[in-house]
């Protein structure tokens, strides 16, 4: 990784916070592992500033926990914590999801199958970091149609809570073809206009996943 890469977005800080997502996403920063910051900060050519004050926008969200004396620390993963996420994101997104289909546009069903396309396309080169991002954006198609700009920055603040689980989800083959199957399933409920079936498919994938997180942290 060169420190090139992190000039293209606006401010160091959020080139940062963007490459400290990706490498909790794919599991280069483990759940319990330190945080050095100073081999980081080398690692992609910046201050220790900008580090700093990405990993306190991490630790509002949970992601990371200071400890006094030691440093930042990836938050360990735990079960409880999960299932409490989701299930307030079941609560938001269904309403928004009911929003939502009565008022798309075939451009926004047209970026849905694009979305949907892209994280299998993703799959496909094994690249967890960009399926993760498509699958991110399959899903805020769906939640800013609804045109609900709070509750969009409220599931957007519990799906920053929880990269670090995606990781352990997206890591097993099959649970990525489960993924790929889920899409499309909403995908052809919402174009029939079928919104509770889609509301149902949509608990469902979270319930799945939730789920198979559980088994393997169980392991």
């Amino acid at each position: 990784m060169t420190a090139e890469r992190f000039r293209r977005p606006p401010t160091a800080q959020e080139a940062v916070l963007a490459e400290l997502r990706r490498s909790i996403i794919t599991g280069d920063l483990r759940p319990g592992e330190q945080v050095r910051q100073d081999a980081l900060a080398d690692r992609y050519g910046v201050s220790r500033v900008p580090l700093r004050e990405a990993l306190k926008i991490l630790e509002g969200e949970g992601q990371v926990i200071y400890r006094p004396h030691r440093g930042y620390f990836v938050a360990e993963l735990d079960v409880d914590d999960l299932r409490e996420v989701y299930r307030i994101r079941d609560l938001l997104e269904s309403e928004a999801v009911r929003t939502a289909v009565p008022r798309l546009t075939e451009d926004d069903l047209q970026r849905l199958s694009d979305a949907a396309t892209d994280v299998d396309r993703a799959d496909a080169l094994g690249d967890l970091a960009a399926m993760t991002a498509a699958n991110r954006r399959f899903h805020f198609t769906l939640i800013e149609a609804a045109g609900m700009p709070r509750l969009a920055r409220l599931t957007r603040i519990l799906w920053d809570a929880t990269d670090a689980y995606r990781s352990v989800y997206y890591a097993d083959t099959a649970h990525r073809r489960v993924v790929h199957d889920e899409h499309h399933a909403v995908i052809k409920a919402i174009r029939a206009g079928e919104t509770e079936e889609a509301v149902r498919l949509l608990r469902d994938h979270r319930e799945h996943a939730v789920e198979a997180v559980a088994r393997t942290l169980r392991r």
